[in-house]
């Protein structure tokens, strides 16, 4: 089949590889230069900036961010762009897929609706959220099933064809807004239990109880608990933002979604914890050689939006903190270059990597403080 992919992040790469893997030829468009010509262009993959590439295909998949507004409303500006390059430069039916998490209805209303009315054209749509987990070598686009729902019964066939190519399990919903809901609810989970733990982490420190003992306690229950660890925020593009993403139809449906808002506000203050445990057991901040380190949003991957490392930052300079980072994964970051590990008074270990060791990290500063709790006999949540 001749697949066509709009945006190549890591979601649109990813499709890329495995489809050209099972034997579609692959074009990949999106409209930054830089992250065409970082691409290696191989088998039957083009990775182009012309979006007139697409007119060819028979499957478009839609794969660009849907971030949040400096209001932490949803933004779906980079779909719409999509919405228009497809009105633009398809002439004739084709499958438009829908990866971008956004909430229920997206497909139908933001996506189908705008589409149809401006081409005129009876395209099929489908949907089929991500679940990609940068770094994760154990869970694959192969490997991990996936779920959809066209809008009609032959946009959900062909969907099935199109994924079972190299999808190991499909999984199909009744409608678009059942898969597009079981994507936000999925990370919503998540993100209230990583608030419940980080709530928790806080109670433990001022009761003087070791909170990952604790922790570890409770998971020896064999049922009706699953474990999660407290840290200095959420980061990446799902944890945060999906959780806003059902507030916000929640609330347009006249339902207050308090659980969700009130994680979102813990995972959010946690760095001003983090820095504020940390000017507690230090003393005054203000002029002391800080180093954060690990500003990417998880460990051993190279991605750092939405990473808490920046919040963090922010809060030590509030107190005067001579602020430095340290990671080698990233290694450039916002015009700036990874420091050298030493000579600091204070290190705030917000993403531990495998590739630093814990004796660099101890004989970095004086005092360690460790949000991921795999360091030992230092300082942390």
């Amino acid at each position: 089949m001749k697949i066509a992919i709009i945006g190549l992040g890591y979601v649109g790469r990813s499709i890329a590889q495995a489809a050209v893997g099972a034997g579609h030829s692959v074009v990949g468009f999106d409209n930054n230069s830089d992250v065409i010509s970082a691409l290696i262009s191989s088998g039957d993959f083009k990775g182009t900036t012309d979006a007139a590439s697409i007119g060819h295909a028979e499957v478009i998949v839609i794969a660009v961010p849907t971030p949040l507004d400096s209001e932490r409303k949803p933004d779906l500006s980079a779909v719409h762009e999509a919405c228009k390059t497809i009105i633009k430069n398809v002439k004739s039916p084709v499958l438009v897929i829908n990866e971008s998490t956004s909430y229920p209805g997206t497909l139908r209303n933001e996506i189908a609706s705008v589409i149809e009315k401006a081409s005129g054209l009876e395209h099929l749509y489908a949907s089929s959220p991500e679940r990609v987990d940068p770094g994760n070598e154990k869970w694959t686009q192969k490997n991990t099933p996936r779920l959809l729902a066209g809008l009609t019964a032959e946009a959900t066939s062909l969907a099935h064809k199109f994924y079972s190519s190299f999808c190991d399990e499909i999984i199909e919903v009744s409608t678009p807004e059942v898969a597009e809901a079981a994507k936000l609810f999925e990370n919503t989970f998540r993100q209230v239990n990583i608030a419940l733990v980080n709530e928790f982490a806080q109670i433990s420190d001022a009761l003087d109880i070791p909170t990952r003992e604790v922790l570890d306690a409770a998971a020896t229950k064999p049922f009706g608990f699953m474990s999660f660890q407290p840290g200095p925020g959420v980061g990446g593009h799902c944890i945060p933002v999906d959780p806003s993403y059902l507030a916000y139809v929640a609330e347009n449906v006249g339902v207050p979604a308090e659980f969700i808002k009130r994680a979102n506000q813990v995972n959010l203050g946690m760095p001003a914890y983090v820095v504020t445990r940390v000017a507690q057991e230090v003393g005054s901040l203000k002029g002391k050689k800080v180093v954060v380190i690990g500003v990417s949003y998880k460990a051993n991957v190279s991605d750092t939006r939405e990473a808490p490392a920046a919040l963090v930052i922010e809060e030590l300079k509030k107190l005067g903190a001579e602020v430095s980072w340290h990671d080698s994964v990233v290694g450039t970051w916002n015009g700036q270059k990874s420091s050298e590990l030493k000579g600091f008074d204070v290190a705030i270990v917000v993403t531990k990597h495998d590739v630093v060791s814990e004796s660099e990290i101890k004989a970095s500063a004086s005092y360690v403080f460790d949000c991921t709790g795999s360091i030992k006999g230092v300082a942390g949540l």
